[in-house]
């Protein structure tokens, strides 16, 4: 009874299983042509670098170019190949160094037991930048659960971070008290599921995501993006919610606030994408964006 008559509750109930992909998006990797076209110049070779931190490789894949560089982070159960045809189109477009790396428990690079932390993230992150040697002029480039990566890191790091574009990212502004309340329910159903499936890497990194999940997220919805750094917030057109509009308008409205929320803030939306193949079905957003941010930083 007590569903009928919360209406948050309901939107929960509907969309099932879609919170979790707010954080960790879907875990197969878009089908995509490579975006090099054929007769044309290719971008520069990558180069591998294994970095360690609190015991454990995290592994980063760098192309060499001029500062700022932008550093490209993917969504939950989703590896730095997420940037396959991204990473060398920007790359060749902008001529900037182009940074893309695998999330402990995600691709090459190391699990790590217990649940997932941000604060555990962000130091992965900033060990990698100091082994690489890029500590300032740094412009993020975020996707889905990345965004609270960055919004820690930016917070942690004053003077790194020259600018950011969020990729259809999580934001603090979503994750209310009255959503996460509502959405509890769904992840202790997920949780279950999870826990009677083998034991695979993605589902032993989709429940340390899920450890903790309002905890955690109410830390977050408490962070603000700082004054001082721009960013551009690019939303899909179908958000992570496809199949429940009532829970998509809601995560509009979050993004809508995000961006409203301070000075040097905007708000792209990005017509006939999805949440998870928002950087292939429509990169000439994500790479306009990114351009209009370098030359707004450099």
């Amino acid at each position: 009874m007590a569903d009928n008559t919360n209406p948050l509750r309901r939107k929960a109930i509907a969309a099932t299983t879609i919170l979790v992909a707010v954080s960790l998006a879907a875990c197969s990797t878009p089908n995509a042509a490579s975006s090099t076209p054929s007769g044309t110049t290719s971008a520069p070779e990558s180069t591998t670098r294994k970095v360690t931190n609190a015991e454990h490789e995290v592994v980063f894949h760098v192309t060499e170019g001029k500062l700022p560089a932008l550093v490209l982070d993917a969504g939950g159960g989703l590896s730095s190949s997420y940037w396959k045809d991204l990473a060398p189109r920007l790359a060749k477009a902008t001529g900037s160094k182009v940074i893309t790396y695998d999330r402990a428990g995600e691709g090459e690079s190391d699990e790590v037991s217990g649940p997932w932390r941000v604060e555990n993230a962000v130091s992965d992150l900033e060990a990698g930048l100091k082994e690489l040697g890029v500590t300032k002029d740094v412009v993020l480039v975020s996707h889905s659960i990345a965004g609270e990566v960055a919004t820690n890191f930016v917070n942690k790091n004053p003077g790194w971070v020259r600018g950011a574009v969020l990729v259809d990212a999580n934001v603090p502004d979503f994750f209310t008290d009255e959503m996460l309340t509502a959405f509890a329910p769904v992840i202790e159903k997920q949780k279950t599921a999870l826990h009677a499936q083998p034991s695979t890497k993605k589902n032993r990194q989709l429940l340390a995501v899920m450890a903790d999940y309002a905890q955690v997220h109410r830390v977050f919805h408490k962070l603000a993006w700082p004054k001082d750094v721009p960013v551009t917030a690019i939303v899909a057109s179908q958000t992570p919610f496809a199949d429940s509009p009532d829970a998509a308008q809601l995560w509009r409205d979050g993004q809508a606030r995000f961006a409203q929320a301070g000075p040097n803030r905007k708000h792209v939306v990005a017509e006939n994408t999805s949440h998870e193949g928002i950087v292939t079905e429509r990169p000439d957003i994500v790479t306009g964006a990114v351009d209009e941010m370098l030359k707004t930083v450099r």
